[in-house]
């Protein structure tokens, strides 16, 4: 295993991590193809593989589990601030029917 590929991985895995925590969806986005691609590049040889890449792997996907929840909460979070745009409006025109 070419150390470049660990270091790849590594470099990816912390960018996504930062951006995940700055909620930069953009960057996070962008940086999911970096890991796919970096991953891809690391199991093409798996005769190279070593405890290094064992771990890199084993923190990117903790990465992703963590990735995943905060994602379904903000779908969650955006999903409740759609149903409360709703209730103004239907309140507005309910308003706008007697007012």
């Amino acid at each position: 295993m070419r150390s470049s590929t660990v270091e790849q991985l590594q470099n990816t895995s912390t960018a996504l991590r930062d951006a995940l925590a700055q909620q930069d969806w953009q960057a996070v986005g962008q940086l999911d193809l970096q890991c796919r691609q970096a991953v891809d590049s690391a199991m093409a040889d798996p005769q190279q593989q070593n405890d290094e890449l064992r771990e890199r792997m084993q923190e990117l996907l903790d990465l992703y589990r963590e990735l995943v929840s905060v994602c379904q909460g903000e779908q969650q979070r955006i999903a409740g601030e759609l149903r409360q745009i709703n209730q103004f409006k239907k309140s507005a025109k309910v308003y706008q029917m007697f007012g």
